[in-house]
């Protein structure tokens, strides 16, 4: 993640942007899975920083001793046209705290390390040029922002528990939580055999979001007899 991104996502949460920046920031959010990843992390270092250091007077002390420590670094630094001095002050304190607690994330496991989405199956039920197909087509081609308006045009039609838990696995690979687990949350409650693996992907809806807890707790609700169970017991202990 740039400095440049540091400085946005701070202005976005701080309420800074312009209504046209705001609308480019929110459509960029729901475009780009690596952008809207990098501002959840940054979201949650924010609520780390917010849980150590409690008080306002004491976040504010910490801050100015990191701007001071980067106002000392950038000034041994050839100036660059275009950006406020202060920008990069205010830079280089978001890049010090991420340093700070980027150790803490690191000894969790990664939602990468899990996430193994089987290929999808299912077009020889539908016209070779339909929305069936094309989910299929763009879910395996790993274009699942493209995937996902197949998905629902098929859904609108009749709901199954296979081409829901695809739709489910799209939403959370896009970084749309709510909707990917409102879909995991149906599927697990019911009987289905995406009962389990909709589960299991509640667990690493939590895991991207860097909800350890939450993780955890979903996974300590999944059966011994989830084919996969290997990789559930795995991800526990290294939860532990």
């Amino acid at each position: 993640m740039n400095e440049e991104r540091y400085i946005l996502f701070d202005q976005y949460l701080e309420g800074e942007l312009a209504v046209e920046e705001k609308n480019d920031f929110e459509k960029q959010l729901t475009e780009d899975a690596q952008f809207a990843s990098e501002f959840e992390t940054f979201k949650s270092v924010q609520l780390q920083l917010q849980n150590k250091f409690g008080f306002e007077e004491e976040r504010e002390a910490f801050k100015e001793n990191l701007n001071q420590i980067a106002e000392e670094y950038f000034n041994k630094k050839p100036k660059v046209i275009g950006l406020k001095p202060w920008y990069f002050a205010a830079a280089a304190s978001v890049a010090v705290l991420f340093g700070l607690f980027f150790f803490n994330y690191n000894q969790y496991p990664a939602f990468a390390d899990y996430n193994h989405p089987e290929q999808a199956s299912f077009a020889e039920r539908g016209s070779e040029d339909g929305p069936l197909k094309n989910a299929e087509k763009e879910f395996n081609a790993k274009r699942y922002s493209l995937a996902i308006p197949h998905f629902e045009a098929v859904l609108a039609k009749g709901k199954t528990p296979e081409i829901q838990f695809y739709y489910g696995v799209s939403l959370l690979e896009e970084s749309h939580y709510l909707k990917a687990e409102a879909v995991f949350d149906e599927l697990k409650t019911g009987n289905s055999v995406y009962k389990e693996k909709a589960t299991w992907y509640l667990a690493l809806s939590k895991l991207k979001q860097r909800d350890y807890e939450g993780c955890k707790k979903i996974l300590q609700g999944i059966s011994e007899d989830y084919e996969d169970y290997d990789e559930v017991q795995l991800l526990l202990d290294e939860l532990d």
